[in-house]
């Protein structure tokens, strides 16, 4: 029996001596390092982005005079054109001092990377970096070094706005090149020359840039929390709804469950009344029974999916509209002044659109007590031949300077619509001309379900 060795070679997939597998963290470090480096400013660095205009509502917006107001979203533009001419003018002031062609080619120099921060920010700053040298070449020997006054306008005005329109890792890499450059000009071209102005640049562009980076890091932490309280709220208001679904679902389910068990019981007494029942009859009430109680079980087990843990049934009877004047007494020892005006022939509703005109009613009046502290309200119930109409109306407060209203949830009508939505009726709800708040709600019932709570 032999055994055979196969021999990887070096530079195999899977051999010890596998550049990956032997590449150190120091060595990843540096090759990502490169990568964001090549990313930031070598990728699509004359790429066309244009400079947006503003919303034009900042805090420098509304020091503006009316006119300019209105084209206050080019205020960034503004000030780039700003910052263009001042280099234009150190530019050409410090090229022989600001006489022919040169001077204007010197100026022309400084302001164009500036002015090419508006569309092109990262060419800008390689602009701006070959600006230097020519700047130095056109202007006066003497002058100071690497950065005459106008290139160190124009390559600290550029690094300003680039940082601002990038990101805090292309100004840290736009720093450090800058720093290159600077080295590289004192230690070897810097020996004629008695002043040296790249330890001023590196100071001033750090603080400068540490500032955007700051403001970089506070925009996104704001718009985080922004975003995290829109998300919040909607939650909040999808909790809200859920859980006033599950407490009409709760109230529904008490109502059909006595109609329900009424029948159950009906059914199974109605042979005994009748004196030698037919047979067909008997099958008859006891089919009704068991569709009854099945139908009972079936609803107590699909609404028992929305109770909550800890809900118990109420030992008292779901409130209706007979109950609707202690409702108005309990108001009135609140502070709201209410009147009750019905209109129509009085008669017994089913039991789910007593229950849900009652609550609305309340919620209505809650609002006026929590909103309009001091106005009076009024409450007119309408029975008409298709159904019920309700309208709460309330008016503003007497005094709302003196009165500061309470704050509520929010949430008050929502739960309104979904009781209206659930018994299929409509509803409004708004401010009034006079300043207070009227909400209105039509409750549809049909003769058969007036037929059968009667029976």
């Amino acid at each position: 029996m032999t055994e055979t060795t196969q021999m990887q070679s070096p530079g195999s997939p899977g051999s010890p001596g596998d550049g990956a597998a032997s590449r150190s963290p120091e060595f990843r470090l540096a090759q990502n390092a490169l990568r964001g480096l090549r990313q930031d400013l070598f990728h699509e660095a004359f790429a066309y982005r244009p400079l947006p205009r503003t919303a034009g509502t900042g805090p420098l917006a509304r020091l503006l005079p009316g006119p300019l107001r209105r084209h206050a979203g080019y205020l960034p533009h503004a000030v780039v054109a700003a910052a263009a001419l001042l280099a234009f003018w150190a530019g050409a002031v410090e090229s022989f001092h600001g006489e022919g062609v040169l001077a204007l080619l010197t100026g022309l120099a400084c302001a164009v990377p500036v002015l090419v921060t508006l569309i092109r920010p990262v060419g800008a700053f390689w602009l701006s970096m070959a600006a230097t040298p020519v700047v130095s070449v056109l202007g006066s020997s003497w002058g100071d070094w690497p950065w005459l006054p106008g290139a160190f306008i124009c390559h600290l005005s550029v690094l300003f706005f680039v940082a601002i329109r990038t990101r805090p890792r292309t100004a840290a890499w736009m720093w450090a090149l800058t720093a290159l450059y600077g080295f590289v000009a004192e230690t070897g071209f810097g020996g004629g020359h008695y002043y040296t102005n790249s330890a001023p640049m590196l100071f001033v562009s750090a603080l400068a840039l540490l500032c955007v980076s700051v403001w970089h890091i506070r925009r996104a932490a704001e718009q985080e929390v922004t975003a995290q309280q829109t998300v919040t709220a909607h939650e909040r208001s999808r909790r809200t709804l859920l859980e006033e679904r599950t407490t009409i679902a709760r109230e529904l389910h008490d109502v059909v469950a006595h109609h329900m068990s009424v029948v159950a019981i009906q059914a199974e007494a109605a042979p005994y009344r009748v004196e030698n029942p037919p047979p067909e009859l008997e099958r008859a009430f006891a089919t009704i029974r068991e569709n009854a109680v099945a139908a009972l079980t079936e609803l107590r087990r699909v609404l028992g999916v929305v109770r909550a843990e800890d809900y118990e049934a109420p030992d008292a009877p779901q409130p209706t509209l007979a109950d609707l004047d202690a409702l108005l007494a309990n108001v009135r020892d609140a502070g709201l002044d209410v009147e009750k005006v019905v209109t129509g022939a009085v008669r017994e509703l089913p039991q789910g659109v007593e229950l849900s005109a009652y609550r609305i009613v309340q919620e209505a009046l809650s609002n006026s007590l929590r909103h309009a502290p001091g106005a009076g309200a009024r409450v007119e119930i309408g029975y008409v031949l298709g159904g019920l109409g309700l309208r709460v109306v309330n008016g503003p407060p007497p005094n709302p300077a003196l009165v500061k209203p309470s704050p509520g949830a929010g949430h008050g009508i929502t739960g309104m619509r979904e009781r209206v939505a659930m018994l299929n009726g409509e509803m409004t709800a708004g401010p009034t001309d006079g300043g207070g708040y009227e909400v209105a709600v039509f409750l549809p019932v049909t003769a058969t379900e007036l037929a059968g709570d009667d029976a």
